[in-house]
């Protein structure tokens, strides 16, 4: 009886999950589990959620991208830059024009980037549970440092796709006859609830890189290692290996300047992490792309039929050549520590 609804929030996005203000002034609590193991408890619920968030952020993306690619064939609206396309009809699809290819691109190689992503985090989750120690024990080293990583780039770049996907819909995507505003409103919430990007930024740097002497890390950049030298040859497949390569260098860089500066200076690795988780996304990106590389490239040498596999293949090559190099800003921007953060006085803002 001493439980009340205080009000309705109205929110917005996620209209469809009510969400009100709860009173317990007069309620009566009981203790379930062990005292002062609460927090320890939450945690449990807490990271299984965080998965389930980057998954969020990701399927909303998907969604957006599926919507504005289904806009773009159908929409006509001015003429190839090179000559038209369809002479036939009073205007070519807006599929002609480069920058619509390079918004749907960005949002094509993230989004089955982040497929693959999942999926191999996925399958760490059940590695988990081998009757080998070895490999249950990685697998459970993995699966804390890279939910944070999951969380956070997924709903970033999620919400980064559903803003892509509203700018394909032009100004009617602005409107409610098209699903692109909803898409947009919902996905930014993901990127908030069950702790902050920022605090998943913090969380990787502060307790996750740290974990175990570094176990986490060091086996990651141990298994990409692996995968650049038994691939790295001449071939099709090369320039995938290479930007995977590199990737991870500019990621041992930042980690290697976390733990020369963040310990004297804990700013500097507050001030470092989001730039660092994404160097770590687009690393793990970077080695899903390999993979799939791999996999796609061994079809089409077979002799496949099936257009699927050398799509794949294009898609890869936008975000090895469009996506990846971002990477190096970042670190750029991450090395510049907390100096220039933390110099201006709060009143000055």
């Amino acid at each position: 009886a001493g439980a009340a609804c205080g009000g309705l929030e109205h929110k917005m996005g996620i209209h469809g999950n009510a969400t009100c203000v709860m009173d317990y002034d007069k309620a009566k609590g009981w203790l379930v589990g062990t005292e002062n193991k609460g927090m320890a408890a939450m945690f449990v619920m807490m990271n299984e959620a965080r998965l389930g968030t980057g998954l969020q952020g990701l399927s909303i993306g998907t969604a957006a991208y599926q919507a504005a690619v289904e806009f773009a064939h159908d929409r006509l609206q001015g003429r190839s830059l090179t000559g038209p396309k369809s002479p036939e009809l009073p205007a070519d699809s807006i599929m002609v024009h480069p920058d619509v290819r390079r918004m749907l691109l960005e949002a094509k190689a993230f989004v089955e980037g982040g497929q693959a992503f999942t999926l191999w985090t996925a399958l760490q989750a059940d590695l988990q549970h081998s009757n080998d120690a070895a490999e249950a024990q990685k697998a459970h080293d993995y699966m804390g440092l890279i939910t944070p990583v999951l969380k956070a780039y997924l709903t970033d770049k999620g919400f980064h796709v559903a803003s892509l996907a509203m700018q394909v819909h032009g100004g009617s995507g602005y409107t409610e006859h098209f699903a692109a505003s909803q898409y947009l409103r919902d996905a930014r919430i993901t990127m908030i609830y069950e702790g902050a990007n920022g605090i998943q930024a913090l969380d990787l740097v502060g307790r996750k890189l740290p974990a175990n002497g570094g176990r986490a890390i060091m086996s990651w950049f141990a298994d990409i290692d692996a995968f650049v030298s038994e691939n790295g040859a001449e071939g099709p497949i090369k320039p995938f290996v290479d930007g995977l390569a590199d990737a991870k260098k500019k990621l041992q860089e930042g980690t290697m300047w976390l733990m020369q500066n963040g310990m004297q200076n804990p700013d500097n690795a507050g001030a470092a992490s989001t730039d660092y988780l994404h160097i770590f996304g687009l690393t793990a990106l970077a080695y899903m792309w390999a993979q799939m590389a791999k996999a796609a490239q061994a079809q089409v040498d077979a002799g496949t039929s099936d257009p699927f596999y050398a799509n794949k293949l294009m898609t890869g090559r936008y975000f090895v050549e469009r996506i990846l190099p971002d990477t190096g800003a970042h670190l750029v921007k991450m090395k510049t520590g907390a100096e220039v953060l933390m110099q201006m006085p709060a009143e000055a803002f």
